[in-house]
């Protein structure tokens, strides 16, 4: 599994709140929630996103409420996946549980700036910056959890189970 586009950078302690405002929280249609991901912290994220681009991130991305909403919001604008040095666990399940992949790794979180393009390998775990050249290491993701991905999420991983 791979993915490529170009990097979008945020700082430390992105909190769900952030990434989609409680203020939307009354929908769970992903269509609606993209058109405003990241608005309280980049008023033109969903301006400047581009299918298969990526978020990268300091520390703690995905802290807060426990909002399925928040990795729903992300993928649905066209992320690809999102590559940061630390991971709040519950965000963590949650993006896996939703189909969104996630990286974590801090030298690619410390240099790695805005619109760099970037090629993700997630079997290999190998993040290379297109625009510097520099190449970092990242946990890969393991088979079961890119059948997750693949599936769509933990829902469209059970029901392929149960179609079997």
């Amino acid at each position: 599994m791979k993915f490529s586009g170009r990097a979008w950078v945020y700082g430390d302690n992105v909190d769900t709140d952030v990434i989609i405002p409680a203020r939307y929280l009354n929908t769970s249609d992903a269509s609606e929630l993209a058109k405003h991901c990241m608005e309280d912290i980049d008023e033109n994220f969903v301006k400047k996103i581009k299918k298969g681009d990526m978020i990268v991130a300091g520390y703690n991305f995905g802290s807060g409420s426990s909002r399925e909403h928040a990795p729903i919001a992300i993928k649905a604008s066209g992320v690809s996946c999102v590559i940061a040095k630390s991971f709040a666990r519950i965000f963590y399940r949650n993006s896996f549980n939703m189909g969104l992949p996630i990286f974590e790794s801090s030298d690619a979180a410390d240099d790695i700036k805005d619109a760099d393009e970037i090629e993700v390998d997630a079997d290999r775990g190998v993040i290379k910056n297109l625009t510097t050249g520099k190449i970092y290491k990242a946990t890969p993701i393991p088979e079961f959890m890119q059948e997750l991905i693949n599936a769509g999420g933990l829902f469209g991983y059970a029901k392929e189970l149960l179609n079997k």
